[in-house]
């Protein structure tokens, strides 16, 4: 099944001055700069990030000024075309946890099972959420940056962590009815059998389903930096998404994906971007990919580790370095491939169903039918406590990467292999065993 919207390109916005420090002393004029270098390379939309204590440092205090600084933010990119979507808690930025005072020291308590924090934080999410959805080139919300980060220090159990997702899903719709809503975690989801945060919560709670693909997980170490196993390994986490999902047409969004240092080395860095996003841009269930990040990190500032310095497509003084060099001109080929401009819908959702385009295109690889897959013995949905089986570098994932080699191959799970409707849904023709 294909449907009409392009792939949509975008990338987390990490401001060139301050990194996100840089909310506390926002600045237009580097914001324009900044956008100006991302509309440069043919990306319509940044994911952006207000870190929450400063927007409410109090439980019963959120500050105008700080949504308004958002908004701020919000307008500047519309004046160069790119849309945007607003994450709301920010549990983890470059290895940094954000969390406000109110649930810290003798206040402690968790943001995930707390009363009158879970109320609090609703409220905060009700009014940024309705502020945000004030702009027209605002398309998204996500509850926040991989927010299972937050489980060590927030200990939680699974029926916890739903219900707390799923409560504040439905804030975000009722304040934005017109807007994605969405739950983003990383592949500890996916790969921890032990993790209070489960496959199913990322397929069945907001709109769409997003996975971050990182090759610092272990990945890169099984054949190198542009191995077949490190280079597909934003496809798989998108097949195993779309293995997961109920719904056999559900996008996936591959909200971050980046080239770190040293699994990924600067020489390599624009043959990973081709080959990873040559893999990936060919699987009918992506919606969108949005590289982690904007601009690099400056070094001025300290104590953040090595690799988060050098994730930037564009360095602080804004010079395109070779990853945003390829990814514009794979850009360009995805989009003369499927006969397409550059993207400049906002992605809102119209008419009774929630989502108005799923990003999918014809062409550029991206086949309606004749997919094979590789039938997964794992049910990710109900079956989380093997979640460690479909993880890098397993049986199951060996195969798969040797079988990828050939060509586009999708991952089903298990009772779902005879289920024609699904497998017809997903393009899927044929339907292998793992030897």
């Amino acid at each position: 099944m294909l449907l009409s919207r392009p792939i949509r390109f975008g990338a987390n916005y990490v401001p060139s001055a301050g990194w996100f420090h840089s909310w506390l002393d926002p600045s237009p004029d580097t914001y324009r700069r900044d956008f100006e270098d991302l509309a440069g390379i043919g990306l319509d939309h940044v994911r952006v990030f207000p870190v929450w204590p400063w927007i409410q440092p109090n439980r019963a205090l959120i500050r105008r000024r700080g949504v308004d600084d958002v908004l701020a933010l919000i307008d500047v990119a519309a004046e160069f075309g790119l849309s945007v979507a607003v994450d709301l808690l920010q549990g983890h930025l470059s290895s940094f946890d954000f969390l406000p005072s109110w649930v810290l020291t003798w206040h402690r308590r968790s943001v995930f099972t707390d009363r009158d924090v879970r109320d609090g934080i609703a409220a905060y999410a009700d009014t940024l959420t309705r502020a945000v959805a004030s702009r027209d080139n605002v398309f998204a919300v996500t509850l926040g940056n991989e927010v299972n980060n937050l489980h060590p220090a927030n200990p939680t159990t699974p029926q916890e962590s739903r219900s707390w997702a799923a409560e504040l899903i439905d804030v975000v719709r009722a304040a934005a009815p017109g807007l994605l809503a969405l739950h983003s975690l990383y592949d500890a989801t996916w790969y921890d059998p032990g993790h209070p945060f489960h496959p199913a919560d990322n397929v069945d709670l907001g709109d769409l389903t997003t996975v971050h693909s990182w090759v610092f997980n272990g990945v890169s170490e099984i054949d190198g930096p542009l191995g077949p196993a490190t280079v597909t390994h934003a496809d798989y986490l998108v097949e195993l998404a779309a293995a997961t999902a109920l719904d056999p047409a559900r996008p996936v969004w591959l909200q971050e994906i980046g080239v770190p240092l040293p699994d990924v080395p600067g020489a390599d860095a624009a043959e990973f971007v081709r080959r990873t996003l040559g893999a990936v841009t060919a699987n009918p269930a992506l919606w969108g990919v949005t590289w982690w990040c904007s601009h690099d990190l400056d070094r001025s500032l300290a104590d953040y580790p090595e690799r988060e310095y050098d994730l930037g497509l564009f360095t602080v003084d804004h010079r395109p370095k070779p990853a945003a060099k390829e990814l514009e001109a794979v850009i360009g080929e995805v989009r003369r491939a499927a006969g397409t401009g550059r993207a400049t819908g906002t992605g809102r959702i119209a008419g009774t169903g929630r989502i108005a385009g799923t990003g999918r295109i014809a062409g550029a690889g991206r086949a309606a039918g004749g997919r094979r897959a590789l039938r997964c013995p794992v049910d990710l949905r109900t079956q989380p406590e093997r979640r460690a089986e479909v993880a890098p570098g397993g049986p199951f994932h060996t195969e798969w990467v040797r079988l990828r080699q050939a060509g586009p191959l999708a991952v089903v799970a298990g009772d779902r292999a005879d289920d024609a409707p699904h497998l017809r849904t997903r393009g899927i023709d044929v339907v292998v065993t793992q030897e």
